[in-house]
């Protein structure tokens, strides 16, 4: 039996992402976000509920700024104590998972998707995607991007600007693009 494009694209396989089926799941992600996004500030109730429908897990307390942006909504999942700050965009093709207590300053990405490098197959519409996993007790400094199969640990500081391309382990601040370790534990 043929997998379908949704399938290959959850096992992080090639698949074409102009599939009817995963424009149709995208659209219906990004009307929701739109609907988020307009929301008055202050309706929280009605911000809580939005939230509930695009994302795929979330725990009891957690907050998410306006405006915020992913791609299907169903592969990202929230720990306890998660906090985002404006401008959050998630490209959740893959699995984007949170720990609990994370913090995530404004303008920040992670980027599951990626295309091929033969510009043929990615004219065609052709991609994959990585997932990233965050840790617990990570805080993620303002305009920091994160790319696709990337790890980051417990306990970790990722300073501000920072393109984390690599794995990150437990109790480090990593900084710089590249993001490279620039402190361990009890720093």
């Amino acid at each position: 039996m043929q997998m379908t494009e949704k399938e290959k694209m959850l096992n992080c396989e090639l698949y074409n992402a102009e599939d009817e089926n995963l424009k149709t799941e995208r659209v219906k992600c990004k009307l929701l976000c739109q609907k988020y996004n307009n929301l008055d500030y202050n309706k929280f109730e009605e911000r809580k509920l939005l939230t509930k429908q695009i994302l795929g897990k979330v725990g009891d307390k957690y907050f998410i700024e306006q405006p915020f942006i992913c791609d299907y909504g169903y592969n990202i999942e929230i720990g306890e104590n998660f906090y985002s700050n404006h401008n959050l965009t998630i490209l959740d093709c893959a699995k984007v998972k949170f720990g609990d207590n994370v913090f995530i300053g404004p303008n920040c990405g992670f980027y599951t998707a990626e295309h091929p490098l033969d510009f043929e197959t990615r004219n065609r519409g052709f991609e994959y995607a990585k997932p990233i996993i965050i840790g617990d007790n990570v805080w993620i400094g303002g305009g920091v991007q994160i790319l696709s199969g990337v790890t980051i640990g417990n306990n970790v500081v990722i300073g501000a600007g920072s393109v984390v391309t690599k794995n990150v382990p437990d109790n480090c601040v990593v900084a710089g693009v590249p993001a490279k370790a620039r402190k361990e534990a009890g720093y």
